[in-house]
């Protein structure tokens, strides 16, 4: 074991890729009616950002073994035995980190560990099978990642419960939904070695695309529905201006699929990310700026 192994095994949490999850965290906050905590709210996006996120990003990279491009890494490094001893500390300081915060959102955040791990494991193997894992992954870093904020910022049962909160907690999977099969478009190959068949593999790549303008468009509509049984329009003239660029990119970038599919390819897979992640995190962040 040596520094530069643990170095190179640190790249493989992928910290900056686990930041493109940050929509939902903000879409928890900004959804949320009545008092919560700023400084759980502060702990919640550490333990899930910078420890679990890049734990389960580790403990995937570790079976899956990819010699190809991953998400937010185009060259990945040989998997070593010290990329599990890093996801082992992360998911320990993750736990000791949401127990600090609350013991029910530890209780969360032990869930959500133990079923990334099953979504790799190869004694389990989630990742096999399309329609289980993408309704696994949808709905974990979805609508639980969206009410496992909340939890973590403070929330009481109540503010939980109310039935736009969870009609909004949909909405996060419904946008999981669309966006999920999209970070697969450029691995086909691979996961088929592996033998492991996808939703993207087993719709094709335009498949996929139509797919995941089905999940947004479903997820959009049912945010506008939220929003007007709450009579908030101003949040969703917000989210229609900040998410103007994600609907023009991914119209563009469908249109050159369609016409040739190799342009589903890693480089335009990471900019639909990192675009959508930044105008979506921005237009929650406005929302609570401007409730």
């Amino acid at each position: 074991m040596s520094l530069a192994a643990y170095q190179r095994a640190l790249l493989l949490l992928r910290i900056p890729f686990s930041i493109y999850l940050m929509p939902v965290f903000w879409f928890g906050l900004s959804a949320l009616r009545g008092p919560w905590s700023g400084w759980k709210a502060a702990g919640v996006f550490v333990v899930l950002h910078l420890l679990a996120y890049p734990a389960s990003n580790g403990y995937n990279s570790y079976y899956d073994k990819d010699e190809g491009s991953i998400g937010g890494l185009k060259a990945p490094p040989k998997v070593t035995p010290e990329l599990l001893h890093l996801v082992w500390l992360f998911d320990a300081l993750a736990v000791v980190g949401a127990a600090l915060i609350s013991l029910p959102f530890a209780a969360l955040v032990v869930a959500y560990l133990l079923v990334s791990k099953a979504y790799s494991y190869d004694g389990i193997r989630l990742k096999k099978y399309p329609l289980l894992s993408t309704v696994v992954v949808v709905v974990f870093q979805g609508a639980f990642t969206f009410l496992m904020t909340q939890v973590g910022a403070g929330a009481t049962a109540t503010q939980l419960l109310e039935k736009t909160n969870l009609l909004l907690a949909l909405v996060s999977t419904l946008f999981l939904c669309g966006s999920y099969p999209l970070t697969q478009v450029y691995q086909h190959a691979e996961d088929a070695r592996r033998g492991d068949r996808t939703l993207s593999l087993r719709l094709g790549i335009r498949g996929t695309f139509v797919f995941a303008a089905a999940g947004l468009l479903a997820g959009a509509a049912t945010l506008g529905l939220a929003y007007w049984l709450r009579q908030e329009m101003r949040p969703l003239l917000i989210f229609l201006v900040a998410t103007g660029p994600v609907v023009v990119l991914f119209s563009r970038w469908a249109w050159r699929v369609w016409q040739d599919e190799a342009a589903a390819d890693f480089e335009h897979t990471m900019r639909m990310n990192q675009v959508s992640s930044l105008c979506m995190s921005a237009a929650f962040i406005a929302m609570l700026l401007w409730r």
